[in-house]
């Protein structure tokens, strides 16, 4: 019995110095520092953004080429 209880003691005394142990928030008063910055390292955004680029160039060639398409069949259907 007095080992159960001496165990229970025990338990109990882990179990309340553990809840006193609470990590400290951080503080709220002050924003984060950034960690990235627009100047430097762009090589993988232009990487992403040629072929965006070269497709938009190319979407005014494409509209026109559908255009004479569609005039074309307009023509052949009437």
């Amino acid at each position: 019995m007095k080992a159960s209880l001496f165990r229970t003691g025990c338990l109990a005394l882990s179990l309340a110095g553990l809840a006193a142990c609470k990590p400290e928030p951080p503080p709220t008063d002050e924003p984060p520092e950034p960690q990235a910055t627009a100047t430097g390292n762009t090589e993988l955004r232009d990487a992403i953004q040629k072929p965006i680029d070269q497709a938009k160039a190319v979407e005014g060639t494409v509209q026109e080429a559908a255009d004479k398409n569609s005039a074309a069949i307009d023509a052949a259907s009437q």
